[in-house]
């Protein structure tokens, strides 16, 4: 046997050749090449386990529009690796097509590859009319829903709408100017409905730039109710002002539902929030609210309207708005038609409840890439927009089959779960993949994913969280 020199570093494989030294301060690391197959999205084979188990590349092809072409890839492999390129962080196609050099993703969800840009932007291009587009995304949102329990106590509906700025996007369909929180700018003002309870979202419809909020809220809210199962029952339906809209509050009340929707402070609003001396001090100090039934503008009947006004000395964070007139206080308006035994402050309470919907939004456009993508055809955009948001579904849903009711957000998932990278190899006839995986508690917690992942019934033990801790704490290793 030859005898090994003092520098020789057995550890490295023999695949490595023509380092390249570069020296970190304190000592010289050499850089090479291997062919072995890593994987640095070897962590979401935790995820590919969950879409197997709902089978969820046969639900997407039963959705999705057909494609003609012979040669063309399939509808449901384009999909799902664009709905799994933007969970791993991509923000637009080419990045998605980069993850064709990941040598287990297709292994992973099943498919014969992921698609080049082009191939992505040809698939988008067959969403061609809203009517095609409702017709597939409808079903994938209610298939959606479907995953979640029912409730004794029914689920909220928080409505609301966003701005997608793309002030450069002159030749896209639906970038147009209109009101955003930062002036007249250019982009997109589409809509979400969301389940409160489960932090899901139920409906998303994309809308030129120029739209108000409650543009379409009508159809769209009609929409949405047709396909929500029977056993699923709504009890409260939020809104800000935006939608504080005549028709849709006939509608809810048409439907039997139950709604709390902030008023607009026209000046018949200030009128009675001036006049109204019957102010009610609550349990927190500085809040005080007020009752009245008011018939606004262009409403057909009167409504209860909950005021509510907070005392900048004593309470400076609270929201609301300002009137010239009374400057020591900022106020809130809530139209309802909650019964008299549940009371103003347990109203304004309820609707607090809602800031759950701002941070949904926060993560779809922190996470899924909402305000980057952008095609040329104003149907492909809302089609690729669709399915981000349903990537954003599905990251719920698979906490939630972990027994996670308290969710991570896709960011903090992506971070310490998804981006575990891993050695792929063949060993008896299986490919087997090595997560990169080095504390014992930390393997243990992945054996349990695992194998909850794999368990033929739903309802078996939960998964206990991730805990970061592990990385740091050296009695596991």
């Amino acid at each position: 046997m030859k005898k090994q020199t003092k520098h020789s570093d057995v550890s490295v494989p023999q695949t490595v050749t023509n380092f390249i030294k570069v020296h970190n301060g304190q000592e010289t690391i050499q850089i090479g090449f291997t062919e072995q197959r890593i994987s640095a999205h070897a962590g979401l084979s935790a995820f590919a386990g969950f879409l197997h188990w709902h089978r969820f590349r046969s639900v997407l092809k039963g959705f999705l529009p057909k494609r003609t072409s012979p040669n063309a890839r399939r509808v449901e492999d384009l999909g799902l690796s664009f709905m799994t390129g933007i969970l791993s962080g991509a923000k637009k196609l080419a990045q998605v097509a980069h993850l064709r050099a990941d040598p287990l993703l297709p292994q992973l969800l099943g498919i014969e590859g992921v698609g080049s840009q082009s191939a992505y932007s040809r698939f988008f291009q067959s969403f061609k009319n809203g009517p095609a587009n409702t017709e597939c995304f409808g079903g994938l949102w209610r298939w959606c829903v479907e995953r979640l329990a029912g409730r004794r106590e029914g689920y909220t509906l928080d409505l609301d709408s966003t701005e997608l700025l793309h002030e450069e996007g002159h030749q896209k369909e639906g970038v147009q100017t209109g009101h955003t929180s930062r002036g007249f700018k250019r982009g997109y003002h589409p809509l979400l409905a969301m389940l409160a309870e489960a932090k899901l979202v139920a409906g998303f419809w994309l809308r030129p730039g120029n739209s108000r909020s409650d543009t379409n809220v009508i159809g769209f809210t009609q929409e949405l109710l047709a396909r929500l199962p029977h056993w699923l029952r709504i009890s409260l339906v939020r809104a800000d002002s935006g939608f504080c809209f005549e028709p849709w509050l006939q509608l809810l009340e048409e439907r039997a539902l139950a709604y709390i929707v902030v008023g607009r402070i026209y000046e018949p609003i200030q009128r009675l929030i001036r006049k109204s001396t019957r102010w009610q001090p609550t349990e927190l100090a500085g809040t005080e609210v007020a009752e009245e039934v008011h018939e606004g503008w262009g409403w057909k009947k009167p409504r209860r309207v909950v005021l509510i006004r907070h005392r900048k000395s004593q309470r400076p964070a609270a929201g609301g708005k300002l009137l010239v007139d009374c400057p020591e206080y900022s106020f809130q308006v809530l139209v309802t038609n909650l019964t008299l035994a549940v009371s103003g402050l347990e109203i304004w309470r309820r609707y607090n409840g809602r800031a759950g919907s701002e941070n949904i939004i926060r993560e779809l456009d922190e996470c899924f890439a909402l305000p980057q993508i952008s095609l040329k055809k104003f149907y492909a955009t809302e089609a690729a927009l669709s399915l981000a948001v349903l990537a954003y579904n599905l990251c719920v849903l698979f906490q939630r089959h972990l027994g996670w009711m308290e969710k991570l957000t896709a960011g903090t998932l992506r971070f310490l779960v998804f981006s575990t990278g891993g050695i792929i190899s063949r060993s008896g006839g299986y490919t087997t993949i090595r997560l990169a995986v080095r504390q014992r508690q930390h393997r243990e917690w992945w054996a349990r994913v695992l194998e909850k992942l794999t368990c033929p019934f739903g309802n078996c033990v939960a998964v206990e969280k991730f805990q970061p801790n592990w990385f740091a704490s050296a009695a596991y290793l």
